[in-house]
């Protein structure tokens, strides 16, 4: 299944900048749910499920102040893939760029570049222009649908050549307005047939920081999207119709687009997308809508263990936390709080979704889990050699989905020998559980967010009383790490608490607010070597 078969598009952009076959990780279907046909569209099959069995009118999601039925969520996917390839004038391969908070219409649009054989490049709502422009640069978007609240950044924003002309804007106010998609929708039919898109068209370019905050797009297939459905959810997670999902992760990151969209509607379950939660209003929501199954970061779970008592949880069966190391700490609360016991697991972009797990009895206290049904996973030595249990090394990962950035030297890195290495540093037990050391690289993860040094020391580079900067995470025992910038200031400034406050402010205008740095440190001079590289591990010691 690694030979490519013809594509269904006319636009081979992708294609032409999917890294050399020689450099993929190996790619393995070895479950009989993993068996996908040549030809799929990924969105007709997540649909098949619930509409076969006569669902069509079941709840499919569920936003802050509307719901839509498998049949009217269905509609509003196939008018606005009218939209994209008619009025808009797109054609299949062409990227389209979304940008929106967890609602239903932002999901509709997503399903709907899908289906329409476009490839979605989802961008979350806190983004810069600046970081939008990279983003939209190195993807090379032909086309936005944008919620109208975002447009500030999204005007502001360096877009390709013809990419403003082909710009919409949803939730608007008055919904009549030039351009306005739904305007647009209104005068489209409600039937599309889905493009026959091969199973190995790219149908997603995800986007991650990467440790040098250059935007690495990673790409992924039609039959990607129904392998993460059918592995971590269908194993691990034992997901059914019954169920409704919640949580907090951004549809664009590929944490919330699987189990928060793609997850419940393989199985003809309820998805509830709700905007600016907080531990307290989550805790709300499930209430409220009953929800079964929810998805956070750990940071979530430690804020909301000694709330959990003021709410009604009973409906609540299956709790999955990542994003970040889980603390024992934060397991045991929670499990004190609500007679839950945490399913951990440790994903990437990468590879789309979760590959290591565990839930129920397989439980271990400390271990991530063993790898989800697909997938295999070992530890690498320095050397690129396996290694037994209780020696920590590389985590390295195979199975249905794996690496393959836009046209990215760092490709070379990510795969060696058939394996993906995620960058963090493990260790296996005699049983085959996985436990998680360390990063084994200078990403900084905070409250579940992957945040990249660099880019925070080029943001404070651009205030005019920073001379130099290092920035890395700092040890936190409420968000995992937070980010820690050590400042050297020009001549003319003197450091003072207020210029601190003056300088998180700063970043927060030029990056997403979450990457700003919580923790200002000034010093006279940075630890470097001879040759003027900064050395992180001695600010990390101090």
């Amino acid at each position: 299944m690694n030979r490519p078969t013809a594509s269904a598009y006319t636009d081979h952009f992708a294609r032409e900048h999917l890294p050399p076959q020689e450099l993929w990780p190996e790619l393995r279907f070895d479950l009989p749910e993993l068996q996908y046909p040549p030809r799929l569209n990924c969105v007709p099959q997540l649909f098949d499920g619930a509409l076969a069995a006569g669902a069509g009118e079941r709840i499919a999601i569920r936003g802050a102040d509307v719901e839509w039925t498998y049949t009217e969520l269905l509609e509003r996917i196939d008018r606005i893939a009218h939209v994209l390839r008619g009025p808009m004038g797109l054609e299949a391969g062409n990227r389209v760029l979304l940008r929106g908070a967890n609602n239903p219409m932002m999901a509709a649009c997503i399903l709907a570049v899908l289906k329409a054989g476009c490839i979605a490049v989802p961008t979350m709502p806190l983004l810069r222009a600046r970081e939008l422009g990279a983003i939209a640069g190195k993807a090379a978007v032909n086309a936005v649908l944008c919620a109208d609240g975002l447009r500030g950044e999204m005007e502001a924003a360096d877009l390709p050549p013809g990419a403003r002309e082909k710009t919409l804007w949803f939730g608007c106010t008055d919904a009549d307005a030039a351009g306005s998609l739904e305007a647009s929708m209104a005068a489209q039919p409600s039937r599309y047939e889905a493009v026959d898109t091969a199973a190995d068209d790219v149908c997603l370019i995800s986007f991650t920081s990467g440790t040098t905050g250059v935007p690495k797009g990673t790409m992924h297939f039609h039959r990607d999207v129904m392998a993460i459905c059918d592995c971590f959810p269908r194993s691990v997670l034992a997901s059914q119709r019954s169920d409704v999902f919640i949580g907090t992760p951004p549809l664009a990151f590929t944490f919330g687009l699987g189990g928060l969209l793609l997850f419940p509607l393989r199985v003809g379950a309820t998805a509830v997308l709700l905007e600016k939660l907080t531990p307290e209003t989550l805790l709300q929501a499930i209430e409220k809508h009953r929800a079964t199954v929810c998805f956070t970061a750990p940071t979530f779970y430690r804020q909301m263990a000694p709330l959990a008592g003021k709410y009604d949880l009973a409906s609540l069966r299956k709790t999955v936390s990542a994003g970040e190391a889980l603390p024992l700490a934060t397991r045991e609360s929670w499990r004190q709080a609500t007679g839950l016991v945490m399913i951990d697991g440790i994903g990437a972009t990468e590879l789309l979704h979760i590959f290591i797990s565990a839930a129920g009895e397989q439980v271990r206290p400390g271990a991530t889990g063993k790898p989800v049904p697909g997938y295999q996973a070992c530890i690498l030595d320095h050397d690129g050699r396996p290694v037994g249990p209780g020696v920590i090394g590389r985590l390295a990962v195979k199975g249905p989905t794996g690496c393959r950035y836009l046209a990215d030297e760092r490709q070379n890195d990510y795969v060696l020998d058939g394996w993906n290495l995620t960058g963090d540093a493990y260790e296996m037990d005699a049983d085959g559980y996985f436990y998680y050391r360390s990063r084994t690289d200078d990403m900084i993860i905070s409250a579940g967010y992957n945040i990249a040094g660099p880019e925070v020391e080029d943001a404070l580079l651009r205030h005019p009383a920073v001379a130099e900067c290092g920035v890395i995470g700092k040890p936190d025992e409420e968000r995992g790490q937070i980010v820690e910038a050590h400042v050297v200031l020009k001549p003319d400034y003197a450091a003072s608490p207020e210029l601190a406050a003056q300088l998180q402010e700063f970043v927060k205008g030029q990056i997403a607010p979450y990457k700003y740095p919580r923790s200002v440190r000034f010093l006279a001079a940075l630890p470097r070597t001879e040759t003027g590289k900064l050395q992180r591990f001695k600010l990390r010691n101090e």
